[in-house]
């Protein structure tokens, strides 16, 4: 939590010394009672009122409280929000090539990139537009950005790993998605791009050339590899297996190119937690908000509460 006037916090200090005037006060009343008065119980009554003493200093208490909230108050306080950006985009882009049917990330890397893409959905705001490819040798399908899901979804779940990978390719038809939707770029909504793919390309254009494009277009490409050194994948007829260790090193190069982030996860469980973490920050953005009226209200309550509790055990307001 921010302030707008933050010297305004300085009269707290004050605050001390009037609790402590009030002890003071306090005693100073039941030493005067004391004195004119030999009887003991006749004093204790002409102090307290007939209250009990922890009853009897409740409305000062309140009054201290309700005088401190109002000054908090008075200082403007801000608190941070996350609030949806209008018309942000986010382009899901994910690797469905033959490698992704090895189990190093359980249950499959596929069904992990699946799962994780169907909770990047439920779980990004409603404003944000969505849209998706799926590639192999060549991008197979794609889904324009719309805040319906329903076309991503089918997209994701429709996925069955096979062929080569042609991550290029499928950045460039994210781009051109992108483009038609009029988002991305200087005074234009923001758009992004997630790349999830597991190895190396192995066909079409060069990626890191076409997130260099994306970087000058102002469309950042976070990119995500899926899998450890160790995977295989059956090798078919041949026989053996054949090694898919996934390929950090091109798509951290991807990232820096295009100013996005590079991820590199060996679990399903990772996986979740950087699409939810890309989920919340790319369809929202940080806004300073003034929370005055919640301290300003606190305050009045306490003030009406001390009020209240000062005419019902001492007959006086605090």
């Amino acid at each position: 939590m921010t302030f707008a006037s933050p010297s305004v916090l300085l009269a707290l200090l004050a605050l001390p010394i009037v609790a402590w005037v009030y002890v003071l006060a306090q005693r100073r009343r039941r030493r005067y009672v004391l004195r004119y008065t030999a009887v003991p119980v006749l004093a204790g009554v002409l102090a307290d009122g007939g209250v009990s003493r922890w009853r009897r200093h409740v409305p000062a208490a309140l009054l201290l409280a309700a005088l401190a909230a109002l000054l908090v108050a008075l200082a403007k306080p801000q608190t941070t929000v996350a609030v949806p950006v209008e018309k942000a985009t986010v382009m899901l882009v994910t690797d469905a090539s033959g490698s992704m049917r090895a189990d190093d990330v359980s249950p499959t890397r596929l069904a992990a990139a699946q799962r994780a893409g169907r909770d990047f959905l439920g779980k990004v705001p409603k404003e944000l537009q969505v849209g998706a490819v799926a590639f192999s040798d060549v991008p197979q399908s794609i889904a324009p950005p719309s805040t319906e899901r329903e076309d991503v979804r089918s997209l994701i779940d429709g996925l069955i790993a096979d062929g080569g990978t042609a991550a290029g390719d499928a950045l460039q038809g994210a781009l051109d998605a992108l483009q038609d939707a009029g988002v991305g770029g200087a005074n234009r909504p923001p758009a992004a791009i997630i790349l999830l793919s597991d190895g190396a390309t192995t066909t079409g254009a060069d990626p890191v050339q076409i997130a260099r494009e994306a970087g000058k277009r102002k469309i950042p490409v976070y990119t995500v590899a899926l899998g450890t050194p160790d995977g295989v994948v059956d090798g078919g007829f041949g026989g053996g297996s054949i090694p898919v260790p996934p390929d950090p090193e091109t798509m951290r190069e991807i990232s820096r190119v295009s100013g996005g982030k590079a991820y590199s996860v060996d679990d399903a469980d990772q996986l979740s937690a950087v699409y939810e973490n890309l989920g919340s920050r790319l369809g929202t953005k940080t806004e300073e908000r003034e929370i005055t009226a919640a301290f300003a209200g606190g305050g009045l309550i306490l003030l009406l509460g001390a009020a209240a509790m000062g005419l019902r055990t001492m007959g006086r307001l605090p």
